[in-house]
């Protein structure tokens, strides 16, 4: 068994096609339902706003791994100098069910959600309507981070500028030096939001204030599913996007308040299965997009196989008894 902890992650390096293209093998897997994923239970104890998800998950074609990730979620752990989220790993072999790696790091985490947000992305970039992106970040945490250098490395010379917002003082040494001369640091979430043709939402909002138009042939990546208000449904309405409807149409979501709200219906949804066989191709030039990811565990187990693959020709870890 190989252990990995969070300098073993670091220390591999980041490749965000490749990262996409394990995220785009499993949404093949769930399409061919080669996949087994219970509906993730939520441990809540003390403060309801603290949780521990264990989120268990097979996914087969060429990844064919299976396992758990147990991950928790602390909001004002920030408050004491530790992490808001903490996630542990434990990878299956498929076939036999003998543990092979353990690996505790936060930063798997992160580039799983960086890295559907990614696979979207491409999707989009595919349409060619946007030559020069402009993409609105707000929230600029361990996910905005990643989502930042997710996007210098996909988007290229094609990015044009990245406006950036987040409630407290962001500090440049958070920026890599390769992107920081595209930054704009702005003063409210609207104007991160007015201009976007890619506007990627990475909060911990407990309440929802986005109520404004979107622009026209734009991408919503709604990371944090808790932004925007039922407002805004109608704009979005023909082209809402989610990864599971079960998943996300819960735990007070904007899905869930546009279920509730608005009369929003799993049939009225797309998946990330129909992204990959044309969706956004169907949909008027101008119609603005919105993707919901609750974050599937079939996706950590395919990101964590391909790092422990990493890990193997690199040697990093700790090999354990």
């Amino acid at each position: 068994m190989i252990y990995l902890g969070e300098k073993n992650i670091k220390d591999i390096d980041l490749n965000w096609e490749q990262n996409i293209k394990a995220i785009e093998m499993a949404t093949r897997c769930i399409e061919s339902n080669d996949i087994a994923q219970p509906i993730k239970p939520y441990l809540r104890y003390g403060d309801i706003k603290n949780r521990i998800i264990a989120m268990p998950a097979f996914v087969g074609g060429k990844i064919n791994r299976s396992g758990i990730k147990w991950i928790a979620s602390f909001p004002d752990n920030p408050q004491k100098g530790i992490a808001r989220a903490h996630s542990v790993i434990v990878l299956n072999e498929a076939e036999t069910g003998k543990p092979v790696s353990i690996i505790n790091s936060g930063s798997i985490s992160a580039i799983r959600t960086a890295s559907v947000s990614g696979l979207m992305i491409k999707k989009f970039m595919e349409l060619k309507r946007h030559k020069n992106v402009k993409v609105g970040l707000i929230g600029f945490g361990p996910i905005g981070q990643y989502h930042l250098e997710m996007c210098n490395e996909l988007l290229g010379e094609s990015l044009e500028e990245v406006l950036l917002y987040d409630l407290k003082d962001i500090s440049k040494d958070d920026i890599n030096s390769s992107i920081e001369e595209k930054i704009s640091i702005v003063n409210s979430w609207e104007e991160a939001y007015a201009n976007a043709d890619i506007f990627i939402t990475c909060t911990v909002s407990k309440e929802p204030y986005i109520d404004k138009k979107p622009k026209d042939s734009s991408l919503h990546l709604n990371v944090s599913l808790r932004d925007y208000k039922t407002d805004v449904f109608p704009w979005f309405e023909k082209s809402m996007v989610v990864d599971d409807w079960n998943e996300v149409c819960r735990e007070n979501t904007d899905i869930e308040m546009f279920h509730k709200v608005n009369h929003l219906e799993e049939n009225q949804v797309s998946y990330m299965q129909d992204v990959l066989n044309g969706f956004f191709e169907t949909l008027d030039d101008k119609q603005p997009i919105m993707f919901n990811p609750m974050g599937m565990a079939v996706f950590d187990m395919a990101i964590a196989g391909h790092y422990l693959n990493l890990a193997k020709e690199t040697e990093e870890g700790v090999l354990l008894e």
